[in-house]
């Protein structure tokens, strides 16, 4: 009896042994991806739960989480020292707090907003079946509903605007940089027009841009106002030069052996550059599309302020001449959620690199 209790209990501790070697397994997986995301101290956490030793898993959490709220916990306390410290024409620079309390305000704005808009559209509704029941359907209207845009409309305005100007930069860089990574006479063509047209400001081209549009786009569509449109081309004429360079870098740069392959094979130019010189030049081309998404949104804001265009560079500019007692905690708002944004949409293409693109980690 004590020989089979024995092997029960070898049994037992093998079968908890091999499950914690497979926890421990699937959560080194999902820490690849948790990284991407930036949440790779969930991972130390999930070996605690799981049972692991502590000591190394405090060490990586220090690292990758207690230092990093360490340094926003410090700058909070410093935000909120020196704000009061600092007198304007609005008063003193909102902390922390304030700030806050703005936040939640603008919320609940939007909340109160999309309430009338649904009231609106229940007393049309209800107009409309009225008129329908009356016999006199010629009275049944349809309306779209006019309120002013929230704050959140005009987060939403802006990531639609970056999206398409982002998208129109890359129809146009990508191209063009294949073509001068294989074709030195059309590299030395176009690098003088890049080197021109790089440094320029989006306020330069925002006048042509808004001429050229209003000219040539007479008959706006609802799902594509000309205010979008300007906006979008103006992110495009900005953001498209660093996928440009680092495509036609990353083109330029694969082993000539592999181009010599093709050529042996007689692939065609089109299989070529979709069998061999994309995959090859993936990851610089992902570089130059995580630094066009940055420009691109840098310019936005400041395309949006200049020409009173929606989106959060109006919010801005519109809070700055409102120049009421919020107004400087709201553009604080504005500031912020600007920078996260701009950190999200950094990490979601830096997640589409690492899935489309060979990585040693994986």
């Amino acid at each position: 009896m004590a020989l089979v209790s024995d092997y029960v209990d070898v049994k037992a501790e093998g079968l908890r042994r091999a499950r914690k070697e497979r926890t421990f397994a699937r959560i080194n997986t999902a820490e690849v991806y948790l990284n991407i995301l930036g949440l790779g101290w969930l991972a130390p956490l999930a070996r605690i739960a799981a049972g692991d030793t502590v000591k190394p898993q405090l060490k990586q959490l220090r690292q990758g989480l207690f230092v990093p709220l360490i340094g926003i916990a410090l700058f909070l306390v410093a935000w909120a020292w020196a704000a009061p410290q600092v007198k304007t024409s609005l008063g003193a620079i909102p902390g922390p707090a304030e700030v806050w309390v703005q936040m939640k305000n603008l919320y609940a704005d939007h909340v109160a907003e999309r309430a009338k808009e649904a009231a609106f559209y229940e007393r049309q509704n209800a107009r409309n079946a009225k008129a329908v029941a009356d016999g006199h359907p010629e009275d049944v209207k349809h309306r779209t509903y006019a309120g002013r845009p929230t704050y959140l409309d005009q987060i939403v305005t802006s990531l639609l605007t970056v999206a398409l100007g982002f998208v129109l930069a890359t129809f146009i860089a990508v191209p063009l940089g294949i073509l001068c990574g294989l074709s030195k006479t059309m590299n030395s063509a176009l690098n003088p027009l890049i080197q021109i047209f790089k440094p320029v400001s989006p306020l330069a081209w925002l006048p042509i841009v808004t001429m050229v549009v209003s000219a040539l786009y007479i008959n706006p569509s609802e799902a594509l106002p000309k205010s979008l449109v300007v906006s979008a081309i103006t992110v495009m004429l900005c953001s498209l030069w660093p996928t440009l360079i680092n495509t036609a870098l990353g083109v330029a740069s694969i082993d000539k052996d592999l181009l010599n392959v093709g050529r042996v094979l007689q692939l065609p130019t089109s299989r070529t550059i979709t069998k061999l010189v994309l995959p090859s030049s993936l990851p610089l081309i992902f570089t130059g599309l995580r630094l066009s998404l940055g420009v691109g949104w840098m310019v936005l804001i400041a395309a949006e302020m200049l020409a009173q265009n929606p989106g959060l560079g109006k919010f801005v500019w519109d809070e700055f001449q409102n120049g009421s007692s919020q107004s400087l905690a709201k553009i604080i708002v504005a500031v912020l959620t600007i920078g996260i944004i701009g950190f999200l949409l950094d990490r979601v293409m830096y997640a589409l690199q690492s899935a489309f693109t060979f990585s040693s980690q994986r």
